[in-house]
């Protein structure tokens, strides 16, 4: 298992599951942070069309290529189905925000062979680590 901020070094695309519109949020804030250090995000979300300049999709198998890290902002409950479906994309890991935790989606992931991380910022851990993919 890679740590959190190996998982991000080699990570260029981030999926973010529950990324929001309101600019108030963490699900907006943190991946609108992450993009302007470099990484390539592509929301999900089941309401929005547009966020952060890219085309939103409805689910992890709506995006057309590959990711490379899927980032979870909803509920510990909803985690699972998020992992279960991280895993049917061949997303290599997956990320669980600040405040979610869930053993039944870790379970899934250890189970998968993916890379785990809950209840654990992405911009605290790039900011920690000095990690930026601008060159």
């Amino acid at each position: 298992m890679r740590s959190a901020q190996k998982i991000l070094a080699d990570a260029a695309v981030i999926a973010v599951v529950g990324a929001s519109r309101d600019p108030f949020k963490a699900a907006h804030r943190v991946p609108l942070e992450m993009q302007r250090h470099g990484w390539r995000i592509i929301p999900v979300n089941p309401t929005a069309d547009e966020l952060f300049g890219e085309p939103v999709y409805r689910s992890l198998a709506d995006i057309p290529h590959p990711v490379d890290l899927v980032d979870v902002f909803r509920p510990a409950d909803d985690a699972v189905e998020v992992v279960r479906q991280a895993v049917a994309i061949g997303a290599p890991a997956v990320w669980l925000q600040l405040g979610i935790v869930s053993p039944q989606a870790r379970r899934i992931a250890e189970e998968a062979g993916i890379d785990y991380v809950e209840d654990r910022c992405l911009i605290v851990e790039r900011a920690a680590a000095g990690l930026t993919r601008r060159s």
